[in-house]
């Protein structure tokens, strides 16, 4: 599906024009009679074309490769996409971000999902989730299974973009189990010595790990994270009782030097 410079610079162009003649309201496909309508409509029978490929393939394995090189065939249009920043109701971008979850390339997913949750647009219709749903428990779904696999950063940028989002709370307490146990492996990984390590050391850490796995126990119940949390616990009160231990020999020692200071 490889194209030409110029065939990628002029997708880019239409898409931006679509996008910045899109009418406010429920946002809508490019116009059918404008040269970019026409574009869009050329590229969704490619995109047809390429999820009958997908559908073809068995092995999900397999098909990630396919994903990538389809992703890069249609990113010059969803650049163009991106750049008008108004709201139109276009597949090929939401059907990118759905590949881009599968292929591991989170950045540019976080990119297009608050592009979408930006503009109000509606998920496919074959994924029966809004994208707000979608985006969390995908990207959760896929941190759970894979740790390590996606950013803090991403995740903390997922749940502010997807918070306040009307989805069932099984999906909401995914990404806060995903983002507890982020929150715990970064405090495992904690060195003070560090010169970016955050206030509050590894016990500020722990708390936020233990506010995220409290806040999706409370939100599903067999989300599973009752052992994080025990596990997390005893940990904050071991570094509590050697902050305490810490402080009173500080104490001991300043008191010692007072003695020492008028004794002499």
């Amino acid at each position: 599906m490889s194209t030409s410079p110029f065939l990628r610079n002029r997708q880019t162009k239409l898409a931006a024009a679509a996008g910045k003649a899109a009418q406010a309201g429920i946002p809508q496909p490019p116009a059918e009679d404008s040269e970019a309508g026409q574009e869009y409509a050329v590229l969704k029978v490619r995109l047809d074309e390429c999820l009958r490929k997908l559908a073809d393939v068995a092995s999900h394995e397999a098909r990630l490769p396919m994903k990538a090189e389809f992703l890069a065939a249609f990113r010059p249009w969803v650049d163009g996409v991106i750049e008008a920043d108004t709201p139109v109701q276009d597949e090929i971008l939401l059907t990118s971000l759905v590949w881009s979850i599968d292929v591991g390339d989170f950045t540019r997913a976080v990119q297009l999902g608050a592009f979408a949750l930006r503009h109000g647009l509606a998920m496919l219709e074959r994924y029966n989730r809004s994208v707000a749903c979608f985006l969390r428990e995908d990207i959760a779904t896929f941190e759970i299974d894979n740790p390590g696999a996606v950013p803090l950063d991403l995740l903390v940028r997922v749940d502010e973009l997807t918070a306040d989002a009307d989805m069932p709370d099984a999906a909401k307490a995914k990404l806060d189990k995903a983002l507890g146990r982020a929150w715990a492996a970064k405090a495992d990984a904690f060195d003070p010595a560090d010169d970016a390590a955050p206030a509050g050391g590894a016990a500020a850490l722990i708390d936020q790990a233990v506010g995220k796995m409290r806040r999706a126990l409370g939100l599903d119940k067999k989300v599973g994270v009752k052992k994080d949390i025990e596990r997390l616990e005893r940990r904050q009160r071991q570094l509590r009782e050697e902050a305490a231990a810490n402080g009173a020999g500080g104490s001991e020692t300043e008191q010692q030097a007072g003695d020492t200071a008028g004794g002499q």
